[in-house]
């Protein structure tokens, strides 16, 4: 399992896929509410003028030397819900991310969010 302040360290190096091809950059790491371990992990991606940051599940993920290895595709990741560069991840938006990975959403008893940037 990868330490939240591991992972913290890797910001602004690049994110593959599973084949080694570049997504983008790591912009900042999301943790679970409930464990208050790495979830996701925002990637900004676009062309300088037009950049937008990505949203990517941090299960599987694996550390190598300059790069963040994530499991899913570019294309999946690129197709992922995104935020502009100096955006904020609306608490209604948060659903579909975890609904285009295919994954289940648990927010809190109280209906807290999942997710929570660090």
């Amino acid at each position: 399992m990868i330490q939240p302040a591991d992972i913290r360290e890797w910001c602004d190096h690049d994110v593959v896929d599973p084949k080694g091809r570049k997504i983008g950059a790591l912009e900042a790491v999301y943790v679970d509410t409930t464990t208050d371990e790495p979830a996701m992990a925002t990637v900004r991606t676009g062309l300088p003028t037009r950049q937008r940051l990505v949203f990517v599940p941090l299960d599987e993920a694996i550390v190598g030397p300059d790069y963040l290895k994530v499991a899913y595709t570019k294309g999946q990741v690129r197709k992922a819900p995104s935020i502009g560069t100096d955006g904020v991840l609306p608490a209604e938006d948060e659903p579909a991310i975890f609904h285009h990975y295919g994954m289940t959403y648990r927010p809190g008893t109280k209906g807290e969010r999942q997710l929570a940037r660090r």
